[in-house]
């Protein structure tokens, strides 16, 4: 059935606790295309866009979309104040110079050494990799959001990818309805739990080993 519209804002406000003032960040298709929706305390930030465009702001309200303004997944944006639009080039030069600071994915799998896997499923028809190939070996940090488990009730975090992979050991944290990972040398690492999960479920769900912080935050809901 996929995450209903409070889960998903849920896991987009963690991912833009994770932003600071000053950051260039990459957005990628559904639910991290919520995050700026959830900016509180960075506001001198710059999210980029693969189609050309350094400067998107929150999604607009419904009935003042412009259609003139899209990200790279065809969703209506806003532009903030010192937006620049520029090719595809540039905006490619960007993620390639490594100057991308965060980038925010959804993903099919992730491995326990950090692996994604997010681009396609074998037999499906898919439009192809675009631009996570890049921005999983280049951005500085990469945030992955997405669903706990498949619509199977399969873990998606697992100990090695079946899925084609985009990139090899480039995700380092990793966020899901049921908790937050950070993926480490030794790892994953659960270092938070939303407030209506449990440790025991998370180990239930999970298809690959992981250990407990032991600062361990618990998130409101």
């Amino acid at each position: 059935m996929g995450l209903g519209t409070e889960d998903r804002n849920r896991l987009a406000k963690r991912a833009a606790a994770e932003i600071s003032n000053g950051m260039l960040v990459n957005l990628g298709i559904g639910m991290p295309s919520l995050v700026p929706n959830h900016l509180i305390h960075a506001r001198d930030v710059m999210f980029h866009a693969e189609n050309g465009l350094v400067g998107m702001g929150s999604a607009p309200d419904k009935g003042k979309e412009d259609a003139h303004l899209c990200n790279a997944g065809g969703q209506p944006i806003t532009i903030r104040d010192g937006a620049s639009y520029c090719d595809s080039t540039v905006a490619f030069g960007m993620i390639r110079q490594g100057l991308v600071d965060i980038t925010i994915l959804g993903a099919l799998q992730v491995s326990e050494a950090g692996d994604l896997a997010n681009w396609i499923v074998p037999g499906s028809r898919v439009p192809g990799m675009g631009g996570a190939m890049e921005l999983a070996a280049k951005a500085k940090k990469v945030i992955v959001l997405m669903e706990h488990c498949d619509k199977t009730g399969m873990s998606k975090i697992v100990e090695t990818c079946t899925l084609p992979l985009t990139a090899k050991k480039c995700v380092h944290m990793i966020i899901t309805e049921l908790g937050v990972f950070s993926v480490t040398k030794a790892g994953l690492l659960l270092t938070d739990i939303f407030a209506a999960a449990s440790i025991s479920e998370i180990r239930k769900k999970t298809g690959a080993s992981f250990t407990v912080s032991n600062n361990i935050h618990i998130l409101q809901e």
